[in-house]
């Protein structure tokens, strides 16, 4: 057996296949590919390392389950095919040696087109006009919102951030990006301020959208106080981390016209318990964390392409991208 030992989870076609297996050619690192191939175009992509070679195995790529990472004694590296990686890096899951690299990169497109689809159907009141279908209702819900001319504010303008910025930005939005270093630039952004601006720019914000991993200053970073210095016109869009925004702040906030409405693919906590007032707050557009699930060609692609990329490095001694741990 080799000493480096990769499990391959990923739902790999045969020419993927052939491009891993030629980026670990004549390196002496062993590849074992045990994805499902039928799990391609699906939302279901499942992970295991098979029982007799999980004390062989040095690498995985593939989200397995994180009760699974303590029976594989000589693991070193960790390739998911998610963006999040935060099951993983909790204390206790897996050694503290073992790198942790992630799909950053893969979900731009598809997240930021479920925020800006959630955003033009909140503007134009569908998600109220839906609900009155269902009771075979008639009745003209008032004036629609429009992304033109409109400030949107982008809290976090990495991947997902940045191509949602540039959705806006071609409907004629002027973009405003929030991030920890305000002079790294980013694609769609018109102007970039840092966290420590964030209550003089929310005021004059039509659109928030949320585009921020889970960190202790992230945690209810919308939490009450901020939601009063919303506009009453405002929209809030969250598909990063559900905690970013505090539920019964903003279930108040939206019980009393507030803001005009909120667009959730994420939440605190998940799934979404049955008796939050969220789910009966017209204004509020929930869906269940699938905007990076549901797989688009161009995202699979992405992804496969990055862990091929690290493959390629791991195999040859090189430092890894998307590193997380």
């Amino acid at each position: 057996m080799s000493e480096k030992v990769i499990i391959n989870c990923l739902p790999l076609t045969d020419r993927e296949r052939q491009a891993f297996s030629s980026a670990t050619a004549g390196t002496g690192v062993e590849q074992h590919f045990v994805g499902n191939p039928l799990q391609r175009g699906t939302m279901s992509w499942q992970a295991s390392v098979p029982a007799e070679l999980r004390d062989a195995a040095t690498a995985v790529i593939g989200n397995i389950p994180p009760a699974d990472c303590a029976q594989l004694p000589h693991l070193e590296w960790l390739q998911t095919w998610s963006a999040g990686v935060d099951r993983y890096v909790a204390p206790g899951v897996l050694g503290e040696l073992v790198q942790v690299t992630n799909a950053t990169g893969a979900y731009g497109q598809t997240v930021s087109e479920h925020l800006f689809a959630m955003m033009w159907a909140l503007m134009r009141n569908l998600p109220m006009y839906a609900r009155q279908q269902t009771e075979h209702r008639w009745h003209d819900l008032g004036r629609a919102l429009t992304p033109n001319g409109a400030n949107v504010l982008i809290i976090g303008t990495g991947d997902i951030g940045s191509h949602f910025a540039t959705l806006c930005k071609a409907v004629g939005a002027h973009t405003i990006g929030v991030r920890r270093d305000a002079s790294r630039p980013a694609d769609g952004i018109d102007e970039m301020h840092d966290f420590s601006e964030l209550d003089q720019l929310l005021p004059d914000a039509d659109v928030i959208a949320l585009a921020v991993p889970a960190a202790p200053d992230t945690t209810h970073l919308i939490d009450g106080r901020r939601l009063t210095m919303l506009k009453s016109t405002a929209i809030l869009l969250n598909a990063g981390r559900g905690n970013a925004i505090e539920p019964r702040a903003l279930a108040r906030a939206l019980a009393e016209d507030q803001l005009h409405g909120a667009g959730l693919d994420v939440t605190e906590p998940e799934p979404l318990p049955a008796d939050s007032p969220l789910w009966d707050e017209p204004h509020c557009l929930i869906t269940p964390h699938v905007a990076g699930g549901n797989h688009l060609a161009v995202t699979e692609d992405r992804i496969v392409a990055i862990a091929l990329g690290n493959v390629r490095r791991y195999a040859h001694g090189e430092a890894l991208t998307n590193r997380r741990r």
